[in-house]
């Protein structure tokens, strides 16, 4: 079978069925506001996390409770309904609506909670829908990775200073980690970079010693890092440009997020946010 193409990258049956997993486990995790039992535990992998955007949990008060499937379905339909309302207020992820992907999930979905809210189980993700289900949740609104039409001159010139740009380009992570910082630092040759989810501290350490400050912009250039910082100075998102116009980034480290190519136009309008500012280093020759 051949693969499917999500956001301008080929994506293999294989790895559809690892997203799948992530996308809707069993259990599943749902936040509540109270602690649940000791009993009620499972490991909150990241993967999971980045889909169900679990992020400060504690300090907004909330915990995560555990359902198995089986167990979810074995309440009340109107306990269900309940909880399902809930995720929503509380701002988990992947609580869509029936009318917008029942078509997708089949009737049952409507029929799981209140009629007009319902969540993905694996039962609801078959072969039948899942390239469809997943190429539709991992699209979103990102763009697709332009990659496919950078120049082959711009390629090959780009090597001299990011050797492993090509290679990195149009790939999605293995697993969620991989970020911004990493992406670049491994289109420049750090090996193994692209693979780990990469710190402040060893990326500022690397941009000092292989990059220094510029007036230059990105434009047609080639090796200005782009690093978008807060009021602190820490960095908040990192990218660097291919030339050409194009520029090389990771938007997240989750694991729907590939390493893309788009203009460096796109790139900058992309991290546009209040309180972050843009400044550009030139890679040494």
């Amino acid at each position: 079978m051949s693969d499917t193409r999500v956001l301008g990258i080929d994506v293999s049956d294989r790895v559809l069925a690892q997203w799948s997993k992530w996308f809707a486990p069993d259990p599943q995790p749902f936040l509540v506001a109270e602690k649940p039992p000791e009993r009620n535990s499972a490991e909150l992998r990241d993967e999971v996390r980045d889909t169900y955007n679990l992020y400060g949990l504690a300090a907004r008060g909330l915990s995560v409770w555990w359902l198995r499937e089986v167990e979810y379905l074995a309440l009340p339909r109107r306990e269900r309904a309940d909880f399902v309302r809930l995720q929503v207020e509380l701002g988990r992820g992947l609580v869509p609506t029936v009318k917008g992907s029942g078509r997708e999930a089949g009737p049952s979905a409507g029929e799981q909670a209140d009629g007009h809210r319902f969540v993905w189980w694996p039962s609801l993700l078959n072969r039948g829908n899942r390239r469809r289900v997943l190429s539709c949740y991992v699209t979103g609104a990102r763009r697709p990775s332009r990659h496919r039409e950078v120049e082959a001159k711009v390629w090959r010139l780009a090597e001299r200073l990011l050797p492993d740009a090509r290679r990195v380009a149009g790939v999605f992570p293995s697993q969620s980690g991989p970020n911004c910082f990493g992406a670049v630092m491994a289109a420049a040759g750090v090996a193994g970079a692209d693979g780990l989810w990469m710190q402040r501290a060893p990326f500022e350490e690397w941009l000092a010693a292989a990059a220094s400050p510029t007036t230059a912009r990105e434009g047609a250039a080639l090796g200005v890092v782009m690093v978008w910082r807060d009021t602190a100075g820490d960095a908040q998102h990192a990218a660097v440009t291919l030339g050409g116009g194009w520029a090389l980034h990771k938007p997240s480290q989750g694991w729907m997020s590939p390493t893309m190519v788009l203009t460096a136009a796109e790139v900058i309008r992309s991290a546009r946010f209040s309180g972050i500012r843009l400044y550009r280093y030139a890679l040494h020759d």
